[in-house]
């Protein structure tokens, strides 16, 4: 089969090249691959492959779309032909081939009115969201107009908690800095838009808040501690998905307001083979329903092209830029 790989961390390493067709063993399926998306955890993989060549290219990618090929011994939740969506482990092969093994887990059907290339944008952020909103920031059961701030509400993972924050009965404040990203918050509905790149706390005033239960920054941690310390309620809960390089202080004033802090990382499960790991599964599988029920949105996708090593490394070099608008995503 045709994959895409990297031999080291630099995106001039990507190649094409040919590889088995993987046997699915007995908790996998096999999947023929239609279409891909694009995280940024795709290019922090890369990034970690040193500047030695490997003797084999790694295949990259994660999020993926397809029709199941083959199923193991012990699958009964899939049959051969089945239109699936899923993201894969970040310690196996990726998905940017023509055919990928996945355990069977992870795995769910594909929203019916979704395309492959719809369905793909979908995992990794949808997982994400809910996992943090649902089973990270609470426990599930939230009142009714409980507000939450979202730092970066147009960016993947934002696209996918504002739909399920307001969908939950939330009261959702998302922040967007330019117009066609608070476009894209105002069409999933956030309640209130404000601009991360001035200071929150008057923007936030001057709508009526002081302090907010719930604040998931998908940012910029650091940028936004002091700001994220000052606007947390007290017992409030903050969710982080971006990575910290320096030291953060979580003494004083914080811990006077006894919050909660936790942190949102989608590929734990799988990574570590946690026994309650088929969660995202079923989590998807719900993604899944409320997409063909209208109550869960298509992205904002950027044009999908052909995967190619050389569009592959075209979205690998995007995806590192500011300048990224919607989700982007490969077809096979």
């Amino acid at each position: 089969m045709k994959a895409f790989g990297a031999l080291n961390s630099s995106i001039d390493s990507i190649i094409e090249f040919k590889t088995p067709i993987p046997t699915p063993v007995a908790d996998e399926i096999l999947v023929r691959v239609r279409a891909v998306s694009l995280n940024p955890v795709d290019t922090k993989v890369r990034k970690s492959l040193g500047t030695e060549n490997l003797t084999t290219p790694r295949i990259l990618g994660f999020d993926a779309s397809g029709v199941v090929e083959a199923v193991g011994s012990d699958v009964k939740s899939f049959s051969i032909g089945d239109e699936v969506f899923y993201s894969g482990d970040v310690t196996r092969a990726g998905s940017n081939a023509e055919f990928q093994t996945v355990q069977a887990a992870l795995v769910a059907r594909k929203p019916e009115s979704f395309s492959y290339t719809e369905a793909a944008a979908l995992p990794l952020v949808s997982i994400t969201a809910w996992e943090l909103l649902f089973e990270r920031m609470t426990d599930g059961q939230i009142p009714y107009g409980t507000e939450i701030l979202i730092i970066n509400g147009s960016g993947g993972v934002g696209s996918a908690l504002i739909p399920l924050a307001k969908f939950a009965g939330l009261t959702v404040v998302a922040t967007a800095s330019r117009e066609e990203t608070r476009n894209w918050c105002q069409q999933l509905r956030a309640d209130h838009i404000i601009n991360h790149r001035e200071p929150l706390r008057p923007q936030i005033e001057s709508l009526g808040f002081k302090h907010f239960p719930l604040i998931a920054n998908l940012h910029d941690t650091e940028s936004y501690w002091q700001q994220t310390a000052d606007l947390i309620a007290p017992l409030g809960s903050i969710g982080l998905i971006v990575e910290t390089q320096n030291p953060i202080d979580i003494g004083n004033p914080l811990r006077l307001k006894s919050p909660r802090i936790v942190w949102e990382y989608m590929p734990t499960r799988s990574r570590y083979q946690t026994s309650d790991m088929s969660r995202q599964g079923k989590i998807l599988q719900e993604i899944a329903n409320r997409c063909d029920a209208g109550t869960f949105p298509k992205l904002n996708l950027a044009p999908a092209e052909v995967l190619t090593a050389k569009t592959l490394k075209a979205a690998h070099l995007q995806l590192q830029s500011t300048a990224t608008i919607g989700k982007l995503c490969l077809e096979i």
